[in-house]
């Protein structure tokens, strides 16, 4: 017995040094530190040759000055992917998660996001409103502005009155009913 206690206490002491690894508490140098393992003692360190950098999808891109097919295609495939599960593939805030019972959605349909600005809509994406969380990290800001006028489209197709669609639109309308 009297050989076993320092037996056992010679395995078990290396367990009492294991602590549990945190990264954020490494020795570490931050960018700025001066570091004598590097040449000219600077830390930060230039890219490699050929580096791609990595986009900011956050960072603001201007408002496009003319809505194209291709931004409105653009913009309802976004829209699709980032927005229906919430609003709804028709904007009134009915989407498959709300359903199931997460906050009520806003009706993007409605009067007062009709009379939104269109900064105030892509806003509204990027950082979020109510029950909405900002989307600048996961959506670039030309696919934003692209739901943005994807949005104004499903605005003006709701509850449009069936007199002001040109008259190829109104006979396939007729012809479906």
């Amino acid at each position: 017995m009297r050989r076993a206690l320092p037996l056992a206490f010679v395995l078990l002491a290396p367990l009492a040094a294991c602590g549990e690894a945190d990264m954020a508490d490494q020795a570490r140098a931050k960018t700025w530190d001066k570091n004598p393992f590097f040449p000219r003692e600077i830390t930060m360190r230039q890219p490699v040759a050929g580096t791609v950098p990595r986009r900011d999808p956050a960072a603001p891109a201007p408002q496009p000055q003319t809505i194209s097919q291709a931004l409105l295609d653009r913009g309802r495939e976004r829209y699709g992917v980032f927005c229906t599960p919430c609003h709804g593939q028709d904007g009134r805030g009915q989407g498959m998660i709300v359903v199931r019972g997460f906050p009520q959605a806003g009706n993007l349909t409605g009067e007062a996001l009709r009379k939104a600005s269109a900064a105030e809509l892509y806003d509204a994406i990027s950082n979020g409103r109510k029950a909405m969380f900002g989307m600048a990290q996961m959506i670039p800001s030309a696919d934003r502005w692209a739901i943005v006028a994807y949005v104004r489209a499903l605005q003006l197709s709701q509850d449009a009155p069936v007199a002001s669609l040109p008259e190829p639109d109104r006979a396939r309308l007729e012809a479906s009913r």
